[in-house]
């Protein structure tokens, strides 16, 4: 990622949950410990189904007496009314401020050369009184910073940075492992722990109770994590949904995400598998792309 380059996440949202029983509520819905957050602490969480099936995935920012949740702006609204569902008597608020906040990424060289910054995912500062945070999936997507539309393009100036082509952004993240355009389309289709959530710093397993804790930790813990999400390449022809993908006539996968990033769900068990394959998908030659946090924990 450049440094002195910011991309502006225009298809970024942004909620606002605050009140006496925010850390509550959220401790009992979303698949992070609330408790890690706080002003130099962010995470990144998800919110699953009963059944532990990928619903919503954001970031967690502490700011002032709430927090800011920070997803794909296409989802925001689902979300916002998910979590309306759940909020019964709870004394929460929850604000959509999509509208007014926006979420820009720098790189992670600009940000350690801020004052008070450390190499950490998740690790959090204040500019201009708006939090920076590092990535809390994998540092080098860069920091992140959610700023009030009025203040974005004066920081920006303070900072020293230049607007760059979000597809430079995206297209680095895809290769990294990472999705963050049309998510929409994992919903309900996939398994959260198979989309790499506790690679990606997105699962406690150590924390009580949560919407979808229970056949997420027997995935878990019984070893029963045989499927994938990964980052595809076209070879050659079309990337199209829903298509299978076969070596020769096995099936190994299916396309979820085909967009400009293609991503696909892929059984996958251990580091035998073989990247260096082609696989036919549909009328396209594809190859699955090897993240560098797969093996971290075996290296």
């Amino acid at each position: 990622m450049k440094k002195n380059f910011v991309y502006i996440l225009e298809d970024r949202g942004v909620l606002y949950i605050s009140g006496k029983d925010t850390d509550h509520f959220l401790q009992n819905l979303i698949s992070n410990n609330i408790n890690k957050v706080d002003e130099q602490q962010s995470c990144f969480a998800s919110l699953l189904t009963p059944q532990g099936k990928y619903l919503f995935e954001f970031i967690i920012v502490k700011h002032k007496k709430g927090y800011f949740l920070e997803c794909e702006k296409k989802i925001v609204n689902d979300l916002f009314k998910q979590l309306n569902l759940y909020k019964l008597r709870s004394e929460v608020e929850i604000l959509n401020l999509s509208n007014e906040f926006v979420v820009s990424v720098l790189g992670k060289e600009t940000f350690l050369s801020l004052e008070n910054t450390k190499n950490v995912p998740g690790y959090t500062i204040k500019f201009r009184e708006d939090p920076i945070y590092l990535d809390p999936r994998h540092s080098d997507l860069g920091a992140r910073l959610i700023i009030n539309l009025e203040k974005l393009h004066l920081s920006l100036k303070k900072l020293n940075l230049k607007s760059s082509d979000v597809n430079e952004y995206y297209k680095s993240s895809a290769e990294i492992g990472i999705p963050q355009i049309n998510t929409d389309m994992l919903q309900n289709n996939v398994f959260g722990i198979e989309c790499n959530l506790e690679e990606l710093n997105g699962i406690d397993f150590k924390k009580g109770c949560y919407v979808g804790q229970e056949n997420t930790a027997r995935i878990k813990l019984k070893n029963k994590l045989s499927k994938r999400l990964f980052y595809v390449k076209k070879v050659t022809g079309d990337i199209k949904d829903n298509k299978i993908i076969k070596y020769y006539d096995k099936e190994i996968g299916k396309i979820l995400i085909s967009d400009k990033y293609p991503f696909a769900l892929i059984k996958f068990k251990d580091e035998n598998f073989n990247f260096d394959k082609n696989f036919k998908c549909g009328d396209a030659i594809i190859k699955i792309n090897k993240p560098s946090w797969l093996y971290k924990n075996s290296l």
